[in-house]
């Protein structure tokens, strides 16, 4: 059974999406993908409210139950084009986006939540990155988002170890700007979303332009070097480790890694 998105109007000027796949424990699969993709683009609002159903804010890619022969192709797809596509949506509306994390926010649940320009965590949600108890070569241009917000440290702890850490720590990090209650959670994301939507829109506009100009200068690399980066995640897709952190991960066990 797919995952879904809801749009609503929760408050003046604030549009809010809410994706739910609790069977996979709201794992990002190709129909909330392409729905986000699809519809942040058309949202006329002066703040985007992302949050999930549930206990769990998302667990990341829905590709843990593949089989072998159509992995490699279909996890790459997956990652690297609706994921792609959805991120791209989101961080191209041109007005601030808030993420609520109802819940865990891990893999590319937390990728989608840190392209928000703003997020509100629960106080019972752990955030983690586990490409390496995957065989993952993660992005660069997801690497960045991460170096960008929190830090190179910061950054390989996060991706080096592959420990989940709490909510509050990812606030001492820079990870999330807030850390509520949990059953204050869905109040407070919306009253920030509401805050914001009540500001000037030329501002709101305006400073995010501003904000990702400057971000964006700071992150360029050559064409070669880009290439090279893209080459190196492509191939990690085939591989037997990557097949078999995937189901390690999946099954909590430890995985068996070949090094190929």
């Amino acid at each position: 059974m797919s995952g879904e998105l809801r749009v609503d109007r929760p408050a003046e000027h604030v549009a809010r999406l809410t994706f739910s796949n609790p069977a996979k424990r709201n794992a990002l699969d190709h129909a909330i993908l392409d729905a986000i993709a699809e519809r942040v683009p058309q949202l006329d609002a002066r703040c985007l409210l992302i949050t999930a159903e549930g206990p769990v804010f998302s667990a990341g890619y829905d590709i843990g139950r593949l089989p072998r022969e159509e992995f490699a192709d279909r996890a790459e797809k997956l990652v690297a084009h609706p994921f792609h596509a959805a991120i791209a949506a989101i961080e191209a509306f041109p007005y601030p986006t808030v993420a609520a994390l109802n819940g865990h926010a891990i893999g590319g649940g937390l990728e989608l939540a840190l392209s928000c320009d703003l997020r509100v965590a629960a106080a019972g949600a752990k955030l983690g990155m586990p490409p390496a108890r995957l065989g993952l070569v993660y992005s660069h241009t997801g690497l960045r988002k991460f170096i960008d917000a929190i830090g190179t440290a910061r950054t390989r702890e996060l991706f080096y170890v592959g420990r989940n850490i709490p909510a509050a720590r990812a606030e001492a990090w820079g990870l999330v700007n807030e850390v509520v209650e949990d059953g204050e959670l869905a109040a407070r994301g919306l009253a920030l979303a509401t805050e914001i939507a009540a500001n000037a829109p030329i501002s709101l506009r305006g400073n995010k332009r501003v904000i990702r100009a400057l971000l964006a200068a700071e992150g360029d690399v050559d064409a070669g070097t880009e290439r090279e980066l893209v080459e190196l995640r492509e191939a990690c897709f085939q591989t037997d480790d990557f097949f078999e952190g995937v189901r390690a991960f999946g099954e909590k066990r430890a995985a068996n890694w070949q090094n190929k």
